[in-house]
């Protein structure tokens, strides 16, 4: 067995050397053939979610869901129904040095500032390894080592809709997401300013913990909700 590639991070791959930041690290990938930002990386989460938004947007139908019987569990008792489990192709990197895995997501109706939750079943598929330091996640491929770089004026788009929806809970939300593009980009928006990012302590949304399975504290994951 081939030892696998040395993944190593360096300070000059920072996007900016001289800013400190904490943005979450925010992607934008190409899953079932369409464009799709607002993906989360998150390292916590057991589960790949596809929010049921952008699954609807992205037309797939009812056709290629699995029917999922176990429901998602909170520690208080909060219950969620996934749509399904779906199965599509997730391509990551450029050029040679690409990589597509097929990937099982739950369809999930809970609002989100996000599209897509890639947690640790995809970071696990990919061998990836990410630095939220640098903003990047890297993965090995025949081509060499694969990356995608965070997009920070995302992240911090996600977090003022988040900040947002939490603020207008219970009311309408004018702060649309770009919907995944087939064959295309996402139309332009504008970018947050860092003065724009309200200074919270406490989250943004209403975070519920999730058991994937029930009764079983390492395989958690959590939603927001609105």
């Amino acid at each position: 067995m081939e030892d696998a590639p040395l993944i190593q991070f360096g300070r000059a791959e920072r996007s900016s050397p001289q800013t400190m930041h904490n943005d979450a690290l925010v992607i934008t990938a190409i899953l079932a053939n369409y464009e799709v930002g607002r993906i989360f990386i998150d390292s916590g989460s057991s589960a790949d979610i596809l929010f049921g938004e952008a699954y609807d947007q992205m037309q797939l139908g009812d056709v290629s869901l699995e029917k999922v019987d176990t429901s998602l569990y909170g520690f208080a008792g909060e219950v969620v129904h996934p749509r399904g489990m779906v199965s599509l192709p997730l391509t990551m990197g450029k050029g040679t040095a690409r990589k597509t895995c097929l990937l099982k997501f739950l369809v999930v109706d809970v609002p989100s500032a996000y599209n897509v939750i890639l947690g640790r079943p995809t970071l696990n598929t990919f061998q990836a390894v990410i630095s939220t330091y640098h903003m990047k996640i890297k993965f090995p491929t025949q081509g060499g080592i694969g990356e995608v770089q965070g997009d920070p004026f995302q992240s911090r788009r996600c977090y003022v809709d988040a900040v947002r929806r939490g603020e207008k809970r219970g009311g309408d939300d004018t702060q649309d997401k770009a919907p995944p593009n087939k064959k295309g980009k996402a139309p332009e928006e504008k970018i947050p300013e860092a003065t724009e990012i309200p200074a919270k302590v406490q989250p943004a949304e209403e975070l519920l913990n999730i058991q994937i399975i029930p009764g079983d504290l390492d395989k958690i994951t959590r939603l927001a909700l609105t």
